[in-house]
């Protein structure tokens, strides 16, 4: 017997950061920017609720939960697409826009998920240096070419922590070509306080060649359960909708995630206790010497190039007092991890095992 020839697809899979360390318990993760406090207690109830349906397949075209969001944002509802996960809608773009040869320009240090999507459909990706870590437009436009169909970038960004503001967002759209498909990627924007700071959504609710993508992991604390969202012109919903897997959005996802969108308290407490927590402990790694982003999103991007020690020896330092953080090697950053802001007991734990490091380098 010979097992059919499939086609050969040059990539490396995603690797997820570290999850857990084997033989332990009580370990704490700060590798994967989830919720630092997790679901809203409106969502904790639904969980033993006795009108949930297993037996039947929920709504092809997720209108409850798009209504919500049409209401929450005050978005159009038909320009409005929910997925597995908004690495669901990554893909389903991809497909849509990407011939094979065709071009994707992405930041160099970016989500691996554009990258992976794209090559799968035959397209060659393009990396645009950055600047000190934060997406240069001007190097994003120079990699430009007849071939490039596609523009992804998340923003704030995410290994990196950094963001283009307003004025930057709408220059680079300017200069774009017009047939030019900008993806923006707002995941982490509920975290982004800084003045300067407009989200993609907003920004281009109107534009007919800018997508925007959302999602439920992040502050709603629903990433096990795999739910995302949209947002484009319509011609490109429509057609995206005629590919889209039927039943995508499972029953459970979008009962969650319609209650999460109501829940403004637990949203704002989110924020606050991520900039109080983010702020403090990235003071805390510079007075080590260790150099990180301005807080715009729900991680630190630590950079121990000035450091006593390096980031893999302080990881493995951490992970002897189970602590959980995501090494850079996957985005190809040197010397630095990627710290997830944690719960309040997990945060004040590991500000005394980072002092407890540092006072015996």
């Amino acid at each position: 017997m010979t097992v059919p020839k499939f086609k050969k697809i040059n990539i490396e899979s995603y690797k997820p950061g570290k999850s857990s360390i084997k033989n332990s318990k009580g370990f704490i993760k700060l590798s994967a920017n989830e919720s630092s406090l997790g679901v809203s207690s409106n969502v904790r109830k639904l969980f033993n609720h006795k009108t949930l349906i297993t037996n039947r397949y929920p709504d092809s075209k997720s209108k409850l939960l798009r209504k919500a969001i049409s209401k929450e944002f005050k978005c159009d509802f038909n320009k409005i697409i929910c997925g597995a996960g908004s690495d669901e809608i990554i893909q389903m773009i991809c497909q849509l826009y990407i011939n094979k040869n065709d071009e994707v320009i992405l930041p160099e240090f970016s989500f691996l998920m554009y990258r992976i999507y794209s090559k799968i459909v035959g397209a060659k990706v393009k990396f645009s240096k950055e600047n000190n870590f934060k997406i240069s437009i001007d190097n994003i436009l120079k990699k430009v070419t007849r071939k490039t169909k596609i523009v992804f970038l998340a923003n704030p960004n995410n290994p990196t922590g950094t963001y283009l503001n307003k004025s930057e967002l709408i220059v680079l759209r300017k200069k774009l070509n017009k047939k030019i498909l900008l993806v923006i990627d707002d995941a982490y924007h509920e975290y982004n306080l800084n003045k300067d700071y407009v989200s993609g959504l907003d920004l281009f609710k109107r534009s007919k060649n800018v997508f925007i993508l959302r999602t439920f992991s992040k502050i709603y604390g629903l990433a096990s359960l795999r739910i995302g969202w949209g947002y484009g012109h319509k011609k490109i919903i429509d057609a995206l909708y005629r590919i889209k897997p039927p039943f995508n959005v499972n029953f459970f996802a979008e009962k969650c995630a319609t209650k999460a969108l109501s829940d403004k308290v637990f949203i704002k407490k989110s924020i606050r206790h991520n900039l109080f927590w983010g702020n403090k402990i990235k003071k805390l790694f510079e007075n080590y010497k260790v150099s990180s982003n301005i807080m715009a999103s729900n991680f630190l991007l630590l950079n121990f190039k000035n450091c006593k020690i390096s980031s893999k020896s302080f990881m493995s330092k951490l992970l002897k007092n189970k602590i959980i953080v995501r090494g850079m090697k996957e985005y190809k950053i040197k010397n630095s991890l990627r710290l997830s802001i944690g719960n309040s007991s997990e945060n004040k734990y590991l500000v005394k095992i980072i002092k407890k490091i540092f006072k015996n380098v």
